[in-house]
């Protein structure tokens, strides 16, 4: 069992997976997501700072909810965030569209390419490997 303190609270509690903090302030925190989602869906021109005063949510916890593709800002919207890998300004996630592929390709890349002829090829070596018996 791995007990942990909370980092907002302080409390002791049994830590299973995710941020170090209690249950409680998990339950607080996804509550403070809500309000801040709703209030992103009605006022849409606001900037990162007027919706964490609004809803008195530190501005770093809101730019984790956009690098974890929770929080997304409609595409007139003033607010962006920088792509990790070139700087383009993104409304959600860590990267642009453009390095995700080139990410993508890379990976691609990195894994082989299974071709379907193997699989023809070894049921044709299995069945040639086969005892056979004759017939009298």
């Amino acid at each position: 069992m791995d007990v942990r303190n909370c980092r907002n609270c302080g409390r002791l509690f049994n830590y299973l997976n995710g941020p170090n903090i209690c249950p409680a302030c998990r339950d607080d925190l996804e509550k403070k997501f809500v309000e801040v989602k709703e209030y992103v869906r009605n006022n849409a021109g606001a900037s990162i700072q007027q919706v964490a005063d609004e809803n008195e949510v530190n501005v770093q916890q809101i730019r984790q909810w956009i690098r974890e593709e929770r929080l997304e800002f409609s595409k007139d919207s003033p607010v962006g965030i920088e792509c990790e890998s070139c700087g383009a300004t993104i409304r959600t996630g860590r990267y642009c569209e453009a390095c995700k592929a080139k990410l993508q390709k890379d990976l691609d890349s990195l894994v082989p390419k299974k071709d379907p002829r193997d699989d023809i090829r070894a049921k044709r070596k299995e069945r040639e490997n086969k005892m056979r018996f004759l017939q009298s």
